[in-house]
């Protein structure tokens, strides 16, 4: 007890001592650079974890500080700085402001410009910023992240491609995919090597360092012929100097689980259904039953699988003093969630940067390689599954090829019959292989003879080619019922020659007060495609003659930018282009772009402002053209040989014949004039940042492929400049950091747009009731519900009015009389609702704990709708039940909902809201990071939630070409699945 009490008043002794060592310290935060108060700086004791925050003032006061105690000053946008307390009870602090994002160089085509100085309509997504998980196409990086921007995936096939759309597209017959140009190269927009999935797959997702998407006139005119519909620069990785040798190795695992499919009846449903038809006295002449079977099967079950994957990456970079050399090698397997779906892709990718002439002279040298194999699933397996029969077993012992056909009593494949959905995946072997190079020199030469001068050259190659294409179909079975086998072989290149230069001028004009930047150069492209197909006529291989198309680009440029008294922005540019594909008199195109900005915060008024970081409105105007059209050669008269479909017999021979092609010599460019007002804002040393736009697009001389009257051409359509359309809409932008801590942070980010857009003009006499069907669907011959006609959206639907009963069910052909003359016609069909949407909505979040990390995507879109084309073929008892020949099919539950008895393909009753809301993309991470080594863990889940009301697999229904317009029909959609990625990285 006694030694108790000594220790206890040696204790109390020390109370005083901790008393007095202890102080409530007040200071100051300033930028060391303009001595300005720097507010909500984040203080942090690291020995305590006491912290503060500065006021607007920069004033801050911080309890229960202790000497020795290290403080942590950190504010987004500065360098971070520890200060040892020793006594003080009044600091003032200064921080240095690190690289700036407004100082962030961003490429704007043919040169670049800081970030605080662009006034067009630009946006840079970074590596940071990227979708993360087991990215194939480079597209899929940057989905939802910036506003006026819709990437589209295919569906769940491994590999395939996505449609980009920037401000929806600007065309109709021709291509509304964006210009994309990787490293200087700008890629062949029109053709796509048959045999391949995507033509961007060549390009390692892993190696791209950036996006920058150029999305209103006064930014793409400088693309001239090609900026109508967006620009996209894919900027990839490089290396920096005077770095040590590194290697990373990347490997990702990947585990698709399958979704729910369509909604048909089970076998004992469909036992149930049709005992129920053949109960009906009316139908006692045609029962059915006879045609049911004993097996239970769940086709789709079948056909589809849990898909899987795994990534190798592995990259090598040093840096030297005068070198810099990164090597890296990609390995990707998918296999997809139909059966028989696969592909595999290798590739190598060189990137070599050389300063000479004491760094006057640049050169860099950048090769993507990639090398693929692909087999193709037969996608009408998945119509074939929602159909065929589920008491039909899968095999059929007495079937030489295996598999349970319908046949009739003689034992005869039934031809218009589906075929059995497992044996038209196994049975149909549709294989190829490809390669893909995109290759570049460029040269930056620093002229010192003349301060400020810069000559740069770019000269490239992007070469395809599929070989080794073969489809192979057995005969007599479900996928190929002739009594031959069919065979099919493919192959092709496609070559694509760059070479551009132009000069570059940049003066500060101090006299002035001005900043002067010009631009002037030359671009010459060629492009050089070849097919060669044949396929099997009559049980022999026929060789088809090779198609081969050329044509060529020639531009030149010209752009010149004033920065006066770092507060005024004019920038201004024209193109002259040339191209091929139009006659000598239509040859030529003039692009102009405008544009002008005011950094209101740079003005005395605003510049002094604690709260305010940037605030900037700029407005841009331009011109720009389209040239992407399928025919090279349109403007000449062509005569082609046909194909194995359109052979004459001559007794036992099939003669390939020659055709005219449809002749047009008055084709010539789309020019789309674009205007575009837009404000940058930002507060906190932009901790809070954003942008919002407003545009308006009209395009004239659209081409359109419209019908002609008989005998006029060689042909019923003809691609014309009959056209116009004019769009609008808004796009703003929020980013925000929420909480920036030592251990703790967390960034979001929205976006949101919204658009409209309609057809203005569509035939040359301007008759406003002129309209050109669209849309084509299955079920029936040439059956359309789609509709392009003055005053409506391209992808405008074209349907009956349903009436409904009073319980809310559809009365079978039972539909307004729109125009009043008391019968049901063609007159009474409506233009009404569209698939795209009117608003695109996107949020990121990342959050940060120590050495977790936690990212989210989610997508939305609203206002667009669907139509179900899967309901509207199949729930009828005539596709059912009443089929002509000895075999019945399946049908959707919805069948009850309508009791439809036959098919009724044009009532709105299938048109179906797309709204929905996805969590696109979680990533969780851990990091282990040391001197040596740093060790990387992540898992992701993609598509892992979605919230909609749509009825079908997926509200998000592929946007296909709008050459085709198929974009909102739901037909033989391609599952996604829900995908699992582990993955695992290392730098050494």
């Amino acid at each position: 007890m006694q030694q108790l009490c000594k220790q206890l008043k040696y204790i109390l002794c020390f109370i005083p001592i901790f008393a007095v060592a202890q102080n409530d310290i007040k200071g100051k935060v300033l930028d060391s650079d303009t001595s300005d108060p720097l507010p909500i700086v984040n203080i942090l004791n690291q020995n305590t974890g006491n912290g503060a925050l500065t006021d607007f003032d920069g004033n801050f006061i911080l309890e229960g500080v202790s000497m020795n105690d290290v403080l942590l000053f950190s504010y987004i946008g500065y360098t971070p700085k520890e200060v040892t307390y020793k006594g003080e009870t009044d600091l003032t602090i200064s921080l240095k402001a690190s690289v700036s994002n407004l100082q962030e160089v961003v490429l704007i085509g043919y040169g670049s410009a800081s970030k605080k100085d662009v006034t067009a309509a630009v946006a840079k997504v970074s590596a940071k910023d990227f979708n993360q998980g087991a990215i194939i196409s480079p597209e899929q990086l940057i989905a939802a992240k910036t506003p006026g921007v819709r990437v589209t995936t295919a569906g769940g096939a491994p590999g395939t491609g996505s449609r980009i759309r920037i401000r929806g597209g600007a065309s109709l017959s021709a291509s509304s995919d964006p210009l994309i140009v990787v490293d200087g190269i700008p890629l062949d927009q029109g053709n796509e090597l048959q045999g391949t999935r995507n033509p961007l797959n060549a390009i390692n997702p892993n190696e791209i360092n950036d996006f920058v998407i150029l999305k209103d006139a006064a930014a793409t005119a400088i693309y001239g012929s090609r900026g109508s519909n967006g620009v996209i620069l894919i900027n990839t990785k490089k290396g920096r100097k005077n770095t040590p040798w590194e290697l990373s190795l990347d490997v990702k695992g990947s585990y698709g689980f399958n979704n729910e499919g369509i909604d048909v009846l089970s076998a004992d449903e469909y036992r149930q259904f049709v005992a129920d038809f053949d109960s009906d006295p009316a139908n006692a002449g045609n029962l059915k039953s006879q045609f049911l079977r004993n097996a239970n099967t769940d086709w789709q079950d079948e056909i589809f699988q849990n898909g899987y994957g795994i990534i190798y990456d592995a990259t090598v970079s040093k840096g030297f003093k005068n070198t810099i050399l990164r090597l890296n090698s990609n390995t990707n397997i998918q296999q997809g969630a139909l059966r028989t779906d696969e592909y595999r892709r290798s590739s190598w990718n060189l990137a070599l940067t050389q300063f000479l002439l004491d760094n006057d002279l640049k050169i860099t040298v950048t090769s993507k390689n990639s090398f693929g194999f692909n087999r193709f699933a037969n996608n009408k397996a998945i119509n074939a599954a929602l159909s065929f029969n589920p008491t039909n077993p899968i095999y059929d012992p007495n079937n030489p090829a295996n598999f349970f056909e319908e046949r009739d009593a003689g034992g005869n494949l039934l031809v218009n019959a589906p075929g059995n959905p497992l044996g038209i995946l196994l049975q149909d072997r549709n294989t190829s292989d490809n390669t893909r190079s995109i290759t570049n020199v460029a040269l930056d030469y620093k002229i010192k003879y003349v301060p400020g001068l810069r000559f740069n050259l770019n000269t490239g190659f992007d070469y395809g080619e599929a070989k080794n294409g073969r489809q192979f179909q057995p005969a007599n079975t479900g996928i190929n019922k002739l009594p031959f086998d069919n065979i099919k072989t493919y192959s092709g290149i496609n070559r694509n020659q760059l070479l551009d230069f132009y000069f570059n001028y940049k003066k500060d004009i101090n006299r002035l007060n001005t900043t002067v930047d010009i631009t002037a150069g030359y671009s010459y492209q060629s492009f050089f495609e070849s097919k060669y197909n044949s396929e099997t006529n009559n049980g022999e291989l026929v060789a088809l003659s090779p198609e081969i198309n050329t044509n060529k680009l020639i531009g030149y440029l010209g752009r010149a930018s004033f920065d006066i008294a770092n507060k005024y922005l004019i920038s201004g540019s024209i193109r002259r282009d040339l191209s091929s594909r139009f006659s000598e008199d239509n040859r030529v195109g003039y692009f102009p772009g405008a544009s002008v900005g005011w950094k209101l915060h740079n003005e005395n008024f605003l510049k002094d402002s604690n709260v305010l970081s940037q605030l900037k409105l700029r407005a841009g105007w331009g011109i720009t053209g389209q040239q992407e059209i399928s025919e090279n050669y349109a403007f000449l008269s062509l005569i082609t040989p046909s194909d194995t479909g359109a052979f004459v017999q001559f007794g036992d021979q099939f003669i390939q014949t020659n055709r005219i092609e449809a002749v047009n010599e008055d084709l010539k460019w789309e020019e789309t004039t674009s205007f575009n007002i837009g404000m940058d804002f930002g507060f906190l040393r932009n901790r809070i940042s954003g942008s919002i736009e407003y545009y308006t697009r009209d395009t004239d001389d659209l081409l359109a492929t419209v019908p002609v009257p008989a005998g006029t051409n060689t042909s019923d359509f003809l691609t014309v400049n009959a056209a116009s359309t004019t769009s609008e809409g808004i796009e703003f932008l929020l980013n925000a950091t929420i909480i920036d801590k030592k251990d703790f942070s967390w960034n979001a980010g929205f976006n949101i747009t919204y658009s409209t857009r309609e057809i203005e003009q569509l035939n040359l006499s301007n008759d406003p009731d002129f309209f050109v069907p669209q849309g084509g669907i299955s079920g029936g011959v040439g059956n359309t519900v789609q509709i392009w006609k003055p005053g409506y959206d391209p992808t405008t639907f074209f349907t009956f009015r349903q009436i409904y009963d009073d319980e809310g069910n559809p009365i079978e052909g039972a539909y307004v009389d729109v125009n009043g003359d008391n019968q049901i016609s063609e007159a009474d069909r409506i233009a009404s609702k569209k698939a795209t949407p009117d608003f695109l909505a996107g949020f990121t979040s990342t959050f940060t704990y120590k050495a977790f990390d936690l990212n989210m995507t989610w997508r939305g879109s609203f206002g667009g709708y669907n139509y179900n084309n899967a309901q509207s073929i199949l729930g009828n008892i005539a596709s059912s039940l009443n089929n002509s020949g000895d075999f019945i099919q399946n049908t959707t539950s919805d069948f009850s909902n309508t009791n439809f008895q036959n098919a009724q393909f044009f009532s709105d009753y299938y048109l179906e809201k797309s709204d929905f809301v996805k969590l696109d993309n979680i990533t969780l991470g851990y990091n282990i990071d040391n001197q040596k080594m740093k060790w990387r863990f992540s898992v992701t889940a993609n598509n892992l939630w979605t919230i909609t009301n749509y009825s079908g697999i997926d509200p998000e229904v592929f946007v296909t070409d709008v050459i085709s317009q198929r974009e909102g029909i739901d037909d033989s959609f391609y599952p996604r699945q829900t995908s699992l990625i582990f993955g695992v990285n290392l730098k050494f």
